[in-house]
């Protein structure tokens, strides 16, 4: 149908035409529609003598992941043909909330008999639309963030195993019609085994990829991180932006970036679009990772969790029931709640210090619940760099925990320098004792400790409202014994919803730190990193703030 530019009195307002057309809707020819392009939106309306408010779409190209011009099966149709994918926010049939969902508008041009012209036509409005698209990026804290390259070279890999085994499905059905949407060439890589990914990357040549994406729960990009970190060229490697794909029962980190990105819960398949959403944005934010170390073991790197004690045991002990998905935690926790466990060992950590505090940026009107006592803090968030971090030990803690105090303070060494990656410049060997300005916590009996850098520890499990991807601060949570069965189910349920910590409870204690040590006293028990199990025995930890890249869109 007739194409044309925009009259001169449709480029004037806020948000001005560029392109303007009438085509007609693939399909179906008997439909005309008149379509305008903004530098935020794609406006569509069918030409028709009913009112106009009911035939009018107006879709926000921050929606948009791709547009594509191409030419028909039927050599002897002259016409060209323009396809826009978006996958807004839309109320769910029939739940309350939003989620994302796939919208395609496709255009039937045939304004010219020469089908060349009509492609190039077609052409130019798809290269106007990804240009606009690209151009409307997410903000964080006013700070823009940096974007993949386009077009994005990415290496996908795939545990077809995790979860209910349908990993490999939901990305037939779901994530490979995205990304050929959105123009991303990706390479799929299936795992046959366990740490089939970590030696993958460990001697892949990174060079052929712009990113590293993971398609499973949480354990394969544990061992993607620590594949990179064992490189003669970490520091270098660490810096590809890895994205993940929720395809496993946990889902920890998919649902963090997608409370990151400021969307309402959303769980399941609903998940898997947001991420895939996110990662056709192609926006990369900066990733803290933890130094983890062992007694013996070679030293790890974490992006989520450290866990000792219940949720250690109920993430391990659930896996008898991943065949139910997600739901595995929740029965999971009610049959470790009948058998409520005791743990016995000694936690200290290095608070997050005022000095560092004020060093490193605060976050606005903080309101912390510890121990039945309430602390406002009143404080500046100049920026997107700064942590989210506020001090509170002293006064949150004057019960149960105590400074260590030496004669003479040991001058800290790192108890890693022949390995690969950064040194650790807070920590000393395990078998030596903790720096002077270290808390140790009174108490020997526990119930749970909790270490985590990321908001979410499952995908229903809000367990660090406050985290960041990059605050530069491990979120340590601990649960002293003498707690009720009935207030800890009272605590996880809280937990759904990131309520935890107003519940006032007197058995939980919330501290913002930047390294910690456990030694455990029980002769047996389970200790997780990412929720995978590692050598049981002394433990510590500490955190390199923004060492890895993490796709958020």
């Amino acid at each position: 149908m007739d194409e044309r530019r925009a009259e001169p009195d449709r480029n004037t307002g806020a948000n001005p035409v560029s392109l303007y057309g009438e085509f007609t809707v693939a399909g179906n020819r008997k439909v005309r529609c008149a379509v305008s392009l903004t530098e935020k939106d794609l406006l569509v309306q069918r030409l028709t003598s009913t009112p106009v408010g009911r035939n009018k779409i107006v879709l926000s190209l921050k929606d948009c992941v791709g547009c594509r011009a191409y030419r028909g099966d039927d050599n002897s149709d002259p016409a060209a043909y323009l396809s826009v994918y978006f996958y807004p926010l839309k109320r769910r049939w029939m739940s309350s909330g939003v989620s994302r969902q796939r919208v395609e508008q496709c255009f039937r041009l045939a304004a010219l008999q020469d089908p060349r012209a009509n492609l190039e036509e077609a052409e130019k409005w798809a290269r106007a639309v990804r240009e606009r698209s690209a151009r409307q990026q997410y903000l964080r804290d006013g700070v823009l963030v940096s974007q993949l390259s386009r077009p994005c070279r990415m290496m996908l890999l795939v545990n077809p195993q995790s979860g209910k085994g349908q990993a490999l499905t939901l990305y037939n059905n779901h994530i490979q019609r995205m990304l050929n949407e959105a123009g991303v060439p990706h390479t799929l890589v299936i795992t046959e085994r366990q740490n089939h990914a970590r030696e993958l990357v460990k001697e892949a040549d990174l060079s052929q990829w712009d990113a590293l994406v993971i398609m499973s729960g949480d354990g394969l990009l544990f061992e993607v991180i620590n594949g990179l970190l064992e490189r003669p060229d970490w520091e270098q490697a660490i810096q590809t932006p890895l994205g993940i794909l929720p395809g496993g029962s946990g889902n920890a980190l998919a649902a963090s970036i997608h409370h990151y990105s400021g969307s309402s819960p959303v769980s399941s398949e609903e998940l898997l679009l947001s991420c895939g959403f996110l990662l056709c944005k192609g926006l990369v934010s900066r990733m803290d990772l933890v130094s983890i170390h062992l007694s013996s073991s070679p030293r790890l790197f974490s992006f989520l969790s450290l866990a000792w004690g219940f949720v250690a045991d109920v993430d391990i002990e659930s896996e008898k029931y991943r065949h139910v998905g997600a739901a595995r935690f929740t029965v999971g926790t009610l049959v470790r709640l009948a058998s409520l466990r005791v743990y016995k060992g000694r936690l200290a950590y290095l608070p997050a210090s005022e000095d560092y505090n004020n060093q490193e940026g605060l976050r606005n009107n903080v309101t912390l619940h510890c121990n039945n006592q309430t602390l406002s803090l009143d404080l500046c968030h100049p920026s997107r760099d700064s942590v989210r971090q506020n001090t509170f030990h002293n006064s949150c803690h004057s019960n149960n925990s105590l400074k260590v105090r030496r004669t003479e303070s040991t001058v800290s060494k790192s108890p890693s320098k022949a390995l690969s990656g950064p040194p650790d410049s807070l920590l000393l060997p395990l078998d030596q004792p903790l720096p002077v300005d270290w808390v140790a916590v009174q108490e020997e009996d526990f119930v749970l400790m909790l270490a985590m850098y990321q908001s979410h520890l499952a995908e229903d499990l809000f367990a660090a409202p406050d985290a960041a991807p990059d605050d530069g601060v491990i979120h340590l949570f601990y649960v002293r014994a003498g707690i009720s069965r009935a207030a800890l189910l009272k605590l996880f349920l809280a937990m759904e919803k990131g309520a935890h910590l107003g519940t006032n409870c007197q058995h939980l204690v919330y501290v913002k730190v930047r390294a910690l040590r456990l030694e455990p006293f029980s002769p047996k028990g389970i200790i997780t990193v990412d929720g995978e199990v590692v050598e049981y025995g002394p433990v510590q930890a500490e955190v390199h703030r923004g060492l890895g890249r993490l796709i958020t869109g």
